[in-house]
């Protein structure tokens, strides 16, 4: 498998959805640096998806208690859809919390401060890039950073078990371990949680954290990318026959990166260009029930526009 600058050509299909600017998000949502969230919803079921078309759109909340938001997550839970982003003066500074908006049953619940942050000495800290994942069977999973900056973040975690009304204590995970980064975990068969992850303190570089018994142990793959290597950040994930899984990244390259694993997410081969243009903007990205695989991404070399859906059949 090349690495360096060569490009590999992925087949595509790609739709429309929107000029919104902004970062992306689990299932359709867009935030971008400003005061409004919206989200699209797509008609069509996994296995009839060919064409899908945008089955409503609008504005999750009006007329915020806060100047800016960004990197917003979705999530079903139960009857519910739950969203949460990051909100307040300015990214970074300590008054910016997690907010979230419950859709149930026709319309968007006010948006709600759920948690903020404080770092060891008891002064109040910034929230970043919350993730929403919902365990089955289980409750309502969010895992969130906090911090200064993307250097020196910490990871936190929360579960709700009422779909997103009522929220646990916020829980710091272990030193070393940040959880899943911006996009969602995966839950494989063996009963680990796979959390594409990446750090930022020493160039911008990969990796991959799993836990098998709910949180209490950890483990993690080698890093990829750094300094001396491919920049990448934001991983998302991706299913193929056999149980091998492909790693789509966010670089500063200019293209989206890839890696594979054929262990279970346990090792990766280096990261590579694909061809799928990216203006170092984040993505997301799941295998649908048929097989096929759905990236959202911003197929532009410097504007995070227009927002599209691109769909797969071999990844």
């Amino acid at each position: 498998m090349t690495t360096g600058s060569t490009r590999k050509t992925i087949t595509r299909r790609k739709l429309l959805l929107g000029a919104t600017a902004g970062a992306l998000a689990t299932g359709a949502i867009v935030a971008g640096r400003s005061r409004k969230v919206q989200c699209y919803l797509l008609s069509g079921s996994a296995s009839t998806l060919q064409s899908p078309a945008i089955a409503g759109r609008g504005n999750i909340f009006s007329n915020p208690p806060f100047a800016m938001c960004h990197a917003s997550t979705l999530a079903f839970s139960g009857q519910n859809l739950v969203a949460c982003w990051f909100g307040g003066s300015h990214e970074g500074r300590p008054d910016v919390a997690i907010w979230s908006a419950i859709y149930t049953p026709k319309c968007w619940q006010p948006p709600k401060r759920i948690t903020g942050a404080k770092d060891e000495s008891g002064e109040p800290a910034a929230c970043w890039n919350p993730v929403l994942w919902q365990q089955p069977g289980g409750p309502l999973h969010l895992f969130y950073k906090a911090g200064k900056t993307p250097r020196t973040w910490w990871a936190m975690h929360m579960a709700s078990n009422d779909n997103g009304h009522r929220w646990s204590t916020p829980e710091r995970l272990p030193q070393g371990f940040l959880g899943p980064v911006r996009n969602k975990p995966l839950l494989l068969p063996d009963n680990r949680l796979l959390c594409p992850s990446s750090t930022e303190d020493n160039g911008w570089q990969v990796h991959f954290e799993w836990t098998k018994d709910g949180g209490l142990t950890w483990e993690k793959s080698a890093s990829l990318g750094g300094r001396a290597g491919m920049q990448i950040i934001q991983p998302a994930l991706l299913v193929h026959p056999g149980g091998k899984l492909q790693a789509l990244c966010r670089s500063r390259s200019g293209f989206i990166a890839q890696s594979w694993s054929h262990d279970g997410g346990r090792s990766w081969s280096p990261p590579e260009m694909t061809d799928l243009v990216n203006p170092n903007s984040a993505i997301d990205a799941l295998t649908l029930a048929d097989g096929r695989h759905l990236l959202v991404h911003n197929p532009s070399p410097r504007c995070r526009t227009p927002l599209v859906v691109s769909l797969s059949n071999d990844g």
